[in-house]
């Protein structure tokens, strides 16, 4: 018995995030960042964001501020990647990982690596392949093991962001 509907599924599947070079270059003021955003993330489930929440992570310093009112491609891949990672992580911890990665790549470098590396685990999820590794596998084994790697992930990531406050 599968529970995500074929169609959905093969979307999800096959979603590509839009390269670095691929997120507008021009400067966007907030409605069209926000509906920009929208239109990039809405295959992805829970994956929402508002004008109130990009102002939100300006005034907590997460992204840097618009220039002239204008969000630039880097903020902009930024963006995409709060509004995936905060799905996982505090906003705080968030930002961490933000400022780590300026720390050592370029915003292209990081966002590609993203970018990279989530579309590589979107498929390898909805295509079953980490969790069907047992030919007993039924659709509870499966949903287990799904439960237990996002919650041991998910440990994992509060133990490392404890350890390194």
């Amino acid at each position: 018995m599968e529970c995500i509907n074929e169609a959905r599924k093969s979307e999800i599947m096959e979603y590509q995030l839009p390269t670095y070079k691929e997120i507008p270059s021009v400067g966007l003021y907030l409605d069209q960042t926000s509906k920009y955003l929208k239109e990039v993330l809405s295959v992805l489930p829970g994956c929402n964001i508002t004008n109130s929440m990009i102002s939100n992570y300006v005034k907590h310093h997460i992204i840097t501020n618009p220039i002239k009112k204008q969000y630039s491609r880097e903020q902009i891949a930024c963006l995409i990647f709060i509004t995936i990672a905060k799905k996982v992580l505090p906003l705080e911890d968030v930002s961490k990982v933000i400022r780590m990665g300026e720390e050592t790549y370029t915003p292209q470098q990081g966002y590609d690596y993203f970018s990279q590396v989530f579309e590589e685990y979107l498929h390898k999820i909805f295509s079953n392949e980490l969790v069907n590794d047992y030919t007993d596998e039924t659709e509870v084994k499966a949903l287990v093991k799904r439960v237990v790697m996002t919650a041991v992930n998910q440990l994992y990531l509060e133990e490392y962001f404890t350890v390194n406050e």
